[in-house]
């Protein structure tokens, strides 16, 4: 497809087409990388790249499911290849797979590359497909170090190509409530956030038991799962992050385990083993990982005890905002109870949120909004109850990526400059840590 190709909007499309069918002329193709569906003229042309839970099901089968009139998948590529077979089964359709990306950018052309690959290897897709000429959706965090993301903001630059981010997190009806109140000022000037998130020892310690394990593949939890808070609070406040200082130790995992195995399948401690996971139970992660060991060697239920982990499962951390807020954050990995409490205080009153998302007790509802004025009254404000993945953020985040005509008036949609300050916050938190000093982002990029 050439330029000028590029340049056609689906409403011009339309608008032509219904001019040729009039005349009763015939109606030219605009050229391999368009093709005409039942509800939408201008389908998008979808690769995957990295087909895991997250690019199988996420972006692969739900989204078929879900924005099935504005895109077609033509392609899955996975380095494992057996596994990118089995992706193809479970989102039940007919797509090519490859194990190699340039062989896939190649043959099908796609509109937009969706990377859901290992953290650390993001640019590696990223970089080549802006470069062949495609868009990129990309997971978060969007990569793991300073110097990988100045070199996807350099290509993205340079090639004109868009980055999209997909921070899902944005898109819960809690976090919409909290932006619409704040952007009613109800509290006044803000002057500090208080955010505390708690993994409970079911999903926290999963993190252990696969390859985000590592900082050299995630970058420790303070990019691979702090970035979806960094970036609401940086969303929240309007604000980029200024200076970071954190502390961060590994106190329950890896380490400190009284004994140790290689996987939790066949593991001799399992009847001793609080973290023990009988990953048979689990039909889709059987076919995906166990049934395609034999590929790379990659255990899906690694011990969370390897002696090797060199993650955080324990951080705090203070930060310094641009519009003058500070705030304390905290992230532990091996709670009680999993969700979020997270607090606005400002001059004229308090805006505080409470997550229940699991939890060995019933809590009246699953999100508690509360907001109280200085000399004045308290009130629950209430927020729409949704059932899904991540507060039913999942379907709407889909939606708002593939349809180009929805309103985006809470400003939800992200680019590289989010994906950058929400990481650079979580690497200049490991460097301070490493450092024992504070970090300042502008010494890592300067934006």
């Amino acid at each position: 497809m050439n330029q000028e190709d590029k340049k056609i909007t689906r409403r011009e499309f339309v608008a032509t087409t219904a001019k040729v069918i009039a005349a009763g002329t015939i109606v030219p193709m605009l050229g391999p990388r368009k093709t005409i569906g039942a509800e939408s003229p201008l389908k998008k042309r979808i690769a995957v790249v990295g087909t895991g839970l997250r690019g199988t099901l996420m972006w692969g089968r739900d989204l078929l499911r879900d924005q099935g009139d504005r895109v077609e998948m033509v392609g899955l590529c996975d380095i494992n290849r057996k596994r990118v077979e089995t992706s193809k089964r479970l989102i039940g359709a007919e797509i090519p797979t490859y194990t190699d990306l340039d062989r896939m950018l190649k043959e099908t052309h796609p509109d937009i590359l969706i990377v859901s690959t290992k953290d650390s290897t993001h640019h590696e897709q990223i970089i080549p497909a802006l470069k062949f000429g495609c868009d990129v959706l990309t997971e978060k965090p969007m990569t793991t170090d300073d110097l990988k993301c100045r070199m996807i903001l350099d290509t993205e630059k340079q090639t004109g190509k868009k980055i999209i981010v997909a921070f899902n997190y944005r898109y819960a009806y809690v976090s919409q409530k909290i932006k619409e109140l704040l952007m009613e000022n109800p509290i006044g000037t803000i002057t500090s956030v208080d955010f505390h998130w708690y993994l409970d020892v079911y999903h926290g310690a999963d993190y252990f038991r696969r390859w985000h394990a590592f900082k050299e593949n995630s970058g420790t939890l303070w990019v691979h799962k702090a970035t979806h808070h960094f970036d609401l609070i940086n969303w929240l406040l309007e604000a980029d992050p200024i200076e970071i200082s954190a502390l961060g130790e590994l106190r329950n995992y890896g380490r400190n385990g009284q004994f140790r195995s290689r996987n939790c399948r066949g593991c001799t401690y399992q009847d001793q083993c609080p973290f023990y996971w009988d990953m048979t139970k689990d039909s889709i992660s059987m076919s995906l990982y166990a049934e395609c060991e034999s590929e790379d060697g990659y255990l899906r239920d690694a011990c969370v005890y390897r002696e090797d982990i060199n993650i955080y499962d324990t951080m705090v951390a203070q930060a310094r905002y641009s519009n003058g807020a500070l705030m304390s954050y905290s992230l532990n990995a091996f709670m009680p109870y999993e969700g979020f409490s997270l607090a606005f205080n400002g001059t004229a009153g308090r805006l505080e949120a409470r997550s229940y998302e699991r939890q060995p007790w019933t809590p009246p509802r699953s999100f508690e909004v509360r907001l109280t004025k200085n000399f004045g009254k308290s009130e629950i404000v209430e927020v729409e109850e949704v059932q899904g993945e991540h507060g039913g953020a999942d379907p709407r985040l889909r939606q708002m990526i593939f349809d180009p005509e929805m309103p985006d008036p809470y400003k939800q949609r992200a680019g590289t400059r989010a994906g950058a300050m929400s990481i650079l916050t979580g690497i200049a938190a490991v460097k301070s840590i490493e450092s024992g000093k504070p970090v300042k982002i502008a010494d890592l990029i300067k934006l």
